[in-house]
């Protein structure tokens, strides 16, 4: 399809050997609008507010505190008091325990096991672990971390460790280690 000018249109080309006619209109861009109107807005709010009393007012506190000191009151102002929020009470005996040997030492989950019965934590078994614990832990599933740290310090053990791999969810996992507390 080829497109022929029409005859009245032949202005629009530009001749050869003539200069550039630099007549038109060029439209600003967006920004630039945008930036005139902000401008002649924050123009208007400034003329329309300038003589308007402020809405700030200062605050005297020197007064207060004169007039404080100088009228001596009755009683003494009670200071709010805060309540300690309530830990949760820890239940041992209602946390299952389960301890496993990973050190060699026959004997050493029972002797373990019998400790935490003994301080009232649940002990619902005991057997022996395979595999590479680095020392004595105690893992806890994430919403007994409280009661895991309790069992560590009930029975001297420095380690805690949140559960992993195998482990129940439901219950505290002991693995006993060469350097277990005995």
């Amino acid at each position: 399809m080829a497109f022929f000018p029409s005859p009245g249109r032949s202005s629009l080309r530009r001749r050869p050997g003539r200069p550039r006619d630099e007549r038109g209109v060029a439209f600003p861009s967006p920004v630039v609008m945008l930036s005139v109107l902000a401008v002649a807005m924050a123009a208007v709010t400034f003329v329309a507010t300038r003589d308007q009393a402020p809405t700030e007012r200062r605050v005297d506190n020197t007064a207060t505190i004169a007039s404080a000191d100088q009228a001596p009151s009755a009683e003494p102002e009670a200071e709010p008091t805060k309540e300690p929020k309530p830990k949760p009470r820890l239940e041992r005996a209602e946390v299952y325990v389960e301890v496993f040997n990973n050190s060699g030492i026959k004997g050493l989950a029972a002797t373990t096991a019998q400790k935490a019965t003994t301080v009232g934590w649940t002990v619902v078994g005991e057997d022996n672990w395979y595999g590479v614990v680095p020392t004595t832990t105690v893992y806890f599933p994430p919403r007994l971390k409280a009661a895991g740290k309790q069992l560590a310090l009930d029975l001297g053990i420095k380690r805690t460790s949140p559960a992993v791999g195998e482990m129940k969810r439901d219950r505290l996992t002991i693995i006993l280690t060469t350097d277990a507390p005995q």
